[in-house]
């Protein structure tokens, strides 16, 4: 319990001053003091600050595939994840401006993957498309969805995410689906 407590006390404070100040002027000792911990303490739960950082972006991806379920969209748990970019803008900006950008990045590549891959497997139920189409119909979809994320955190988070995923689910509905009956069609010749 006292360690559960601790690691989140380490994780919030972290997020605090990630939200105030660039990645690289966040030290362990900065921590510590924070926590009111020793740095000792700090390192028997993570071997450095990107550990830390990391183990934040894993949290959050589950906190998505613990929501996903079957009756929930691929935009409803797109939103979810941006959630948390919102709601710790300055963090966001920090890490992407930081030479820990690409654990942001495998951030989001991996939410756009995970969600799409469910979502591409409950939609082809039905469907007799391949396995190997299935997935480069959820890669490419993957693909552009970082891409997108990526450019509207670099343009300031310009738009509520909210508007801008519920309008690309609705300018694309049914092209995965239809995507699925053109390789099954592949299949049946």
């Amino acid at each position: 319990m006292v360690k559960q407590y601790t690691r989140e006390i380490i994780r919030e404070k972290f997020i605090e001053m990630l939200n105030e100040r660039p990645l690289n002027k966040i030290t362990v000792k900065d921590i510590a003091i924070a926590c009111e911990i020793n740095r000792n303490t700090f390192y028997y739960y993570y071997t450095d600050v990107y550990a830390l950082l990391s183990e934040i972006f894993q949290r959050e991806l589950q906190t998505v595939i613990d929501e996903y379920n079957d009756t929930v969209s691929w935009e409803e748990s797109f939103i979810v994840a941006a959630k948390f970019a919102l709601e710790n803008r300055a963090a966001v900006y920090h890490v992407y401006n930081s030479m820990q950008r690409e654990e942001l990045v495998n951030y989001i590549y991996n939410v756009s993957g995970n969600v799409m891959m469910r979502y591409v497997e409950k939609v082809s139920d039905g469907i007799s498309a391949s396995s190997e189409d299935r997935k480069l119909i959820a890669s490419f979809y993957q693909c552009a969805l970082t891409e997108m994320v990526l450019r509207w955190i670099a343009s300031g988070m310009k738009g509520d995410p909210d508007i801008i995923i519920r309008r690309i689910g609705y300018l694309f509905d049914g092209n995965i689906e239809l995507s699925l009956k053109r390789s099954a069609g592949l299949n049946d010749v």
